[in-house]
């Protein structure tokens, strides 16, 4: 028997300034996520991860619904990104970390 789950519909700005991404699978923490008022917890498209900082790794291409776990996602390590319209500014230690990611 297949699980099945109802899918809410989530509203995503697009922050790509081009389309030729390179983005690789990751396992995206649960850890420190608070649920919203639906009791999901989603790490929302354009979060930068692990952290915003120097340790910055690339940004998440999709949400990801980490309500029961840690869960995989898409994780951009290479393209032309729309910084004004990221959902979080980019810290300077995150801009330098992330070396093929360029920001407009």
């Amino acid at each position: 028997m297949p699980y099945v789950k109802p899918i809410s519909n989530y509203e995503r700005v697009n922050f790509l300034a081009s389309s030729k991404v390179q983005s690789f699978t990751t396992l995206v923490s649960d850890v420190g996520v608070v649920a919203g008022a639906d009791g999901k917890k989603v790490v929302k498209a354009g979060t930068i991860l692990p952290a915003n900082d120097a340790t910055a790794e690339g940004i998440l291409y999709t949400d990801v619904d980490v309500t029961h776990g840690p869960q995989p996602g898409s994780l951009i390590v290479e393209a032309y990104v729309l910084e004004a319209r990221l959902h979080t500014a980019p810290s300077a230690e995150a801009k330098t970390a992330l070396k093929e990611i360029k920001f407009r």
